[in-house]
């Protein structure tokens, strides 16, 4: 498992941890990203828009602000989101401890690899 630290990820605060649970083989070119992600304390991951693909997160532990196309709510542990083809989403961490949730990106049929 690779593990990347992504500093103002899609213009957010702070950095991002990405434990990449599958590799590109794995993916069998259907999913995009199938991850572990932590933000700490004050990091945020930034608003952003999916093409082509959707995004799921299931949150593991912690709180945060979840932005779903600018609508704004609390998300804590046993929650989903979902952000289909053409939405965009956003994930702060407003607590002392970490935030993390699994991340799973489904690709489009125009956008998955052979």
């Amino acid at each position: 498992m690779r593990t990347e630290r992504i500093e103002n990820m899609c213009g957010g605060n702070g950095h991002v941890l990405i434990r990449h649970l599958l590799g590109e083989k794995e993916l069998n070119g259907k999913c995009g990203l199938y991850a572990e992600v932590t933000l700490e304390p004050g990091c945020s991951l930034g608003y952003h828009k999916h093409h082509g693909e959707s995004e799921t997160y299931y949150i593991l532990s912690g709180q945060g602000i979840y932005s779903d196309n600018g609508i704004l709510r609390m998300v804590q542990a046993g929650d989903v989101t979902f952000t289909p083809d053409g939405e965009g989403h956003a994930l702060t961490n407003t607590e002392d401890d970490n935030l993390v949730f699994m991340a799973l990106i489904i690709l489009g049929p125009q956008e998955q690899r052979q």
